[in-house]
């Protein structure tokens, strides 16, 4: 029997909230029983969006009319009080009321929020951002996504070692595959700093991953490694273009179904196909980001995304409590 998880959710942040966020949490209930929602917010606003068929037995409201904004600076954020939605779930976290923090609300409040009150994982220097990509076998972890625009190679292998942990937890069956996002695949291309750490992942022996090298960014989507490592001003540049180009696909592919008959046609005898690779990429279904590196778990919600896409988050959240996430990171980077 799975044993029960308390998640912190901070119901004020990103697009359409608090309404998304309850319908998230509605759709994530539908799924698993042994989740317990703690959700912090204005108790009005979330009660009015509360649907019938959620049980009062699995959660708990927090009233606070106060919350951080998207426009708020990092530094206006966690001046904004500590009596913000984001502030008060991830003190839950911090007062081991609650086993995992998710907020659709601002990412960099959320990170400075999250390192004021939790502690770094031992010998760990920065914590980074990781996300989950599809390639053409399953999925990848990639990470830094942005929270750290320069890297040293230490930072860089403490990714390669949380990056791992990461994807153990999500997939313990699977063995955790190491590349070094790069501008090439000789030892010689790159910068001094990548140059550096892929020397030193070579020397390390580890029972938890396999250094496979280099790859490049024409190579991300082909499964042949899992775990992507790069400093945040890289990593957040080949997400946003892998976004981007999912979108233009997708909705070239639909014009081209919808402009003609000829179109129209052949639109109708490929829609299960269409259907299918729509979903394939489709960003809800891997929504979720991981700040990896505190000694508790923190999640990231796309703001913009709606409430399947949050309920996904609630899914990652879920699994890294019980992959054991945080004990694993612990025991691999020492």
């Amino acid at each position: 029997m799975s044993k029960n998880i308390t998640i912190a959710v901070d119901a004020m942040g990103g697009d359409g909230s608090p309404k998304k966020i309850i319908d998230g949490i509605a759709h994530h209930n539908k799924n698993t029983k042994s989740i317990f929602y703690k959700i912090f917010g204005d108790k009005e606003k979330i009660l009015s969006n509360l649907p019938s068929g959620l049980s009062k037995d699995v959660y708990e409201i927090f009233d606070t009319k106060n919350n951080v904004k998207g426009t708020d600076t990092p530094l206006e954020a966690a001046k904004r009080g500590k009596d913000t939605s984001m502030w008060l779930a991830i003190e839950s976290v911090k007062n081991k009321k609650a086993d995992a923090i998710i907020s659709a609300g601002n990412t960099g409040a959320l990170l400075v929020i999250a390192k004021l009150n939790l502690k770094m994982i031992e010998n760990i220097d920065k914590p980074a951002l990781s996300a989950l990509w599809p390639n053409e076998k399953g999925m990848s972890v990639v990470l830094d996504l942005g929270a750290n625009i320069e890297c040293s190679d230490k930072n860089l292998i403490d990714f390669a070692v949380m990056g791992s942990s990461v994807f153990k937890s999500l997939y313990p069956n699977e063995i955790a595959k190491v590349a070094l996002l790069n501008i090439g695949s000789e030892e010689m291309k790159g910068n001094e700093v990548i140059k550096e750490t892929y020397q030193k992942l070579n020397r390390i022996k580890s029972s938890d991953y396999e250094f496979k090298g280099y790859i490049e960014g024409n190579n991300l989507m082909k499964g042949d490694v899992n775990v992507i490592v790069s400093d945040g001003f890289t990593g957040n540049i080949a997400l946003k273009t892998a976004e981007g180009t999912a979108n233009f696909i997708t909705k070239e592919l639909k014009k081209t179904f919808t402009n003609n008959i000829i179109g129209k046609l052949s639109g109708l005898i490929n829609y299960f196909n269409f259907k299918k690779f729509k979903k394939r990429l489709d960003p809800r279904l891997y929504n979720g980001a991981i700040f990896i590196g505190l000694d508790s778990p923190v999640i990231k919600s796309h703001g913009a995304t709606d409430y399947i896409g949050f309920s996904n988050s609630l899914s990652v959240c879920e699994k890294i409590v019980r992959g054991d996430l945080i004990s694993k990171i612990k025991s691999n980077i020492a």
